[in-house]
């Protein structure tokens, strides 16, 4: 029988944190002090073509001390998966996360979680990534901006294709180690 009880309280959560992980703008009117995130992602390409990023997650860090793996809470990104990032550039934008609430606190980082699935096309062939061995699976940007409350902000992050891949002669590996760039947008309602 407790084996139940906590399957009904864990259920119970579960529907209490779903019901919190979108907002509309009524949400943000409200007497809560929450703001609007809303999170895309578009690339600057110069020789580079075809590049393949995995991503799984977009995370703010709210919290001064990044070293802390709880510092970083999810925004709850939509479109996961792997996407060509040469499908994201001049005017063309990958929507990652729409009016997620957050408390209007201060925000110190932003960062992208990628996932293994990371390729590039050269010459017709597709040559794998290294993000965790010389790469980096989490590129994040000081953003250090404070969220004022019943506003909704537009964080558009850029990522320099031809800067992020390098070749590891060593290794004998190519890399990417994104370099991103964040610009954020305060819309007023």
């Amino acid at each position: 029988m407790k084996h139940l009880q906590h399957i009904k309280s864990f259920l119970f959560t579960i529907i209490i944190l779903v019901g919190f992980t979108s907002c509309t703008k009524d949400d943000i009117d409200s007497d809560k002090k929450l703001s609007g995130i809303t999170v895309k992602l578009k690339s600057v390409f110069g020789e580079m073509d075809n590049l393949y990023i995995e991503i799984e997650d977009v995370q703010l860090n709210m919290k001064q001390n990044s070293d802390a793996s709880d510092n970083w809470i999810s925004l709850n990104a939509i479109n996961t998966g792997t996407h060509n990032a040469f499908d994201f550039k001049e005017g063309s934008e990958l929507l990652l996360v729409e009016d997620f609430a957050v408390e209007s606190n201060y925000i110190y980082e932003i960062r992208l979680v990628l996932g293994h699935n990371n390729f590039i096309d050269v010459n017709d062939a597709l040559h794998s990534l290294d993000v965790t061995t010389l790469g980096n699976p989490t590129p994040s940007n000081l953003v250090k901006t404070k969220l004022i409350t019943n506003r909704f902000y537009d964080f558009v992050i850029d990522i320099d294709i031809d800067k992020s891949i390098s070749y590891s002669e060593d290794e004998n590996m190519m890399v990417l180690n994104p370099n991103i760039y964040t610009e954020i947008r305060q819309i007023e309602y």
